[in-house]
């Protein structure tokens, strides 16, 4: 079987995450590829998407959002992810299960001897007039019937595992500031979710497989349920297995992919790319050494934005009253430099509607 180095997984991880060279695609479409950007901070899915895409606007996002095409819900990992309308109606039901048990697993003592079905129809009860909440009101709304737990922990439970929510606009659109008000995910969209399929197959969980490759690919079933949070894809990857071709990596684990996505050659150039806080090209693996060294491994979870120079991660960076600074993590040479400089000079001019082009880069 083929043994792919960590380089080729590399370029073929950054080929598939647009990263390799920016797109020409829709953003809707682009969002769709990806399987939805992790988006727990409103505004970092709009840094993800320039450096993803050749003519990013960021008008078309925030258009997307208010138009209903786009949704942020609570789904892959129970956190917060930009998602077509399609794809949180179609995947939401199969993430049910790992919903509630991650929940569960945070506040079981605080829940214990509340029937969770009776919880589901108050919570649904209190919505069913079509007014946007914040989850503490949805909370307080409940906690006359169970004040044990307290609203907090009522209000998350149902806003993050129990009823399909989206986070409406203003929130998560392109410089705005705004707290988060939930509504049913049916009458945002004006569709109910699908329901799980009835002969007991797993449609969704075989289209999950497949799109996760085409956006992560070459990737091990580890690396799947790291992506999504769900444990039960085993028989969703057995069905698909025909389709796909192995691979082996470097610690000789088993890698899956679509016959015909790219990989290319490891010796493509990579350039400088710059990334958002939490970009799923670092979160969507267990084993996140193709793109980022064990070393670094932290700053994925912690919420760095970090530089990618020649396809890894080699420095994070913030925004500074409207300079980008830019903070190496080791040595980078005089012509990294100069690349990470004229990408960090756009980003601050995207980012200040051309009002800045400044950059500063400290010593390695």
């Amino acid at each position: 079987m083929t043994v792919l180095d960590t380089r080729t997984l590399n370029r073929a991880t950054l080929a598939r995450q647009l990263l390799l060279d920016r797109a020409d695609l829709p953003v809707r479409d682009a969002v769709a590829h990806l399987c939805g950007l992790q988006a727990q901070e409103p505004q970092e899915p709009f840094v993800g998407l320039w450096s993803r895409l050749r003519a990013f606007e960021p008008a078309a996002l925030s258009d997307l959002l208010t138009g209903r095409l786009l949704v942020r819900t609570i789904l892959m990992r129970r956190t917060v992810h930009l998602l077509t309308a399609e794809d949180a109606l179609a995947w939401r039901a199969r993430h049910d299960a790992m919903l509630r048990q991650r929940m569960l697993g945070t506040y079981r003592r605080e829940l214990d001897g509340v029937d969770l079905d009776e919880l589901l129809a108050a919570g649904r009860a209190v919505m069913a007039d079509g007014e946007p909440r914040t989850m503490g009101e949805i909370g307080r709304a409940v906690a006359e019937r169970w004040p044990a737990p307290g609203p907090r922990v009522l209000g998350e439970m149902l806003v993050a595992a129990l009823i399909p929510m989206v986070q409406l606009p203003p929130r998560g659109l392109w410089r705005t500031k705004a707290g988060v008000r939930n509504a049913l995910l049916s009458s945002w969209l004006g569709r109910e979710i699908d329901p799980p399929a009835a002969n007991g197959s797993d449609p969704v969980g075989e289209a999950l497989v497949r799109r996760y490759l085409a956006a992560y690919g070459p990737a091990a079933s580890a690396d799947l349920r790291a992506w999504c949070g769900l444990a039960g894809l085993p028989g969703a990857v057995a069905a698909v297995r025909p389709e796909l071709v192995s691979f082996r990596d470097e610690r000789g684990r088993e890698l899956l992919d679509l016959p015909d996505a790219p990989r290319p050659d490891p010796g493509t150039p990579a350039p400088v790319r710059f990334l958002p806080a939490f970009d799923n090209a670092i979160l969507g693996y267990h084993d996140r050494g193709r793109i980022i060294d064990d070393a670094h491994r932290g700053l994925s979870v912690a919420g760095a934005r970090v530089v990618l120079v020649d396809g890894r991660v080699r420095a994070t960076w913030t925004v500074e009253d409207g300079t980008v600074a830019v903070t190496p993590l080791g040595h980078l040479s005089g012509a990294d430099r100069d690349a990470v400089g004229e990408q960090g000079r756009a980003l601050a001019a995207f980012l200040s509607d051309g009002d800045s082009h400044r950059v500063r880069i400290g010593d390695g």
